[in-house]
């Protein structure tokens, strides 16, 4: 045979190959695309009772999945998340942050609702500079790290704005003595700090006494009754669903004479909080604060919201919405931290870091926000967005007038 027929040949054979590589990689699916951006969930997936990381995830798969229809980030990469679990535990979590930090191309992790595990994970964020999102967790010191550059960026309440907020509440119901129910963390101890400053400088409002219980507490029932009994006409209760949950049944159970209405923090609703209260809520003045209730949303924007929720679940009305707070945060700030990758042209942490502060405006669920950050503002929300709640009969939460 001669050389130059064997060469066509083996050429020819050589391109049939490839063809039929090419052809088994696009049957089964395999055929290389843009590499995904990755994005982080670290939340406390499976504590018993919770709702709060899975409200988180669920913001951001609705807004991943409208991003990733409309062209991706950086020229038509596609967004990816990749959750891990914390339990609620610190330990866990600073291990999923190293995790996270070397993953290629993880842009940003988001955070859960436990302010506790977040604090202790803020050495490691520092350490690795990985771009920390909160959209839930509300203890100021989160944000006021210390940290320069400071890698956290925050779309939820703070605790020095929900804090007044609760107390001017009972002022204005004529409840000037305030008793206050903590829990025993750095939760509860950055909510006392902004407790006490706000009523030293307020002139007709006074915390009788403070109370303190610990996670997991079976029964809180004589912490309420000293207060109760050193005068407080309200107790300011900071609490996640459990132990709220608890309360709320023991105060049920007592005398009507002997229930004071009380101002709730927003962790209770970021569980199961109404299932595990039954009837007794229903019998207890009981009051909670919001940043977000989707019954005030802008109607385009949230027709806009629920069309692309039902591309990612079976939800199709906000009454069955859980934890509305962290769906909402989390769903506009997974837009946000798009377009500062696309600003930054780059997965870079740091580039993304810098053009989180340089973005001019966002249209968002919650507000429009003019703009999100700046370099000396972190925190995407403020006093303005701040609502009172309460449940109805049927469990859905819904903003009051107490403005």
């Amino acid at each position: 045979m001669p050389i130059f027929t064997a060469v066509r040949r083996r050429s020819a054979l050589v391109r049939l190959l490839a063809l039929g590589t090419l052809l088994v990689l696009s049957c089964t699916g395999a055929v290389a695309g843009p590499a995904p951006v990755r994005i982080g969930l670290d939340a406390e997936f499976g504590l018993d009772n919770s709702t709060s990381a899975q409200a988180v995830e669920l913001g951001l798969r609705t807004a991943i999945g409208e991003i990733n229809r409309a062209g991706g980030v950086l020229g038509g990469r596609p967004l990816e998340l990749v959750t891990k679990d914390h339990r609620s535990l610190p330990a866990r979590g600073i291990r999923n942050i190293e995790e996270f930090a070397r993953m290629p191309d993880l842009v940003a992790v988001f955070g859960g609702r436990f302010s506790p595990v977040v604090i202790e994970e803020l050495p490691t964020l520092k350490a690795t500079r990985t771009l920390f999102m909160a959209p839930w967790s509300s203890a100021d010191m989160i944000v006021d790290n210390g940290m320069q550059p400071n890698y956290v960026y925050r779309l939820s309440l703070r605790d020095s704005l929900a804090m007044p907020k609760l107390l001017e509440t009972a002022r204005k119901r004529g409840l000037r003595r305030v008793g206050l129910l903590l829990t025993n963390t750095s939760w509860g101890r950055s909510n006392l700090a902004a407790a006490e400053e706000y009523v030293a400088a307020s002139k007709d409002l006074r915390i009788v006494q403070t109370a303190w219980y610990n996670w997991r507490d079976q029964t809180l029932v004589a912490r309420y009754e000293s207060l109760r009994r050193a005068g407080a006409q309200a107790v300011v209760l900071v609490a996640n669903d459990d132990e709220a949950a608890v309360l709320v049944r023991e105060v049920a159970a007592l005398p009507k004479a002997q229930h004071l209405p009380i101002l709730s923090h927003w962790g209770v609703t970021g569980g199961e909080f109404t299932k595990q209260a039954g009837p007794a809520l229903q019998q207890v003045d009981f009051s909670v604060i919001q940043t977000f209730s989707f019954f005030r949303a802008d109607k385009q924007q949230l027709a806009r919201f629920m069309k692309s929720l039902a591309a990612v679940s079976k939800i199709r009305r906000i009454e069955d919405i859980q934890g509305p707070v962290g769906v909402a945060h989390s769903y506009d700030l997974m837009h946000i931290l798009a377009k500062a990758i696309d600003l930054a042209g780059s997965t870079d942490r740091k580039a993304v870091r810098d053009a989180l502060e340089k973005l001019k405006v966002h249209r968002g669920l919650v507000k429009t926000y003019a703009p999100p950050f700046t370099p000396r503002r972190h925190e995407a929300l403020g006093e303005r967005e701040l609502l009172i709640a309460r449940y109805r009969p049927d469990g859905t939460l819904v903003p009051t007038d107490d403005r």
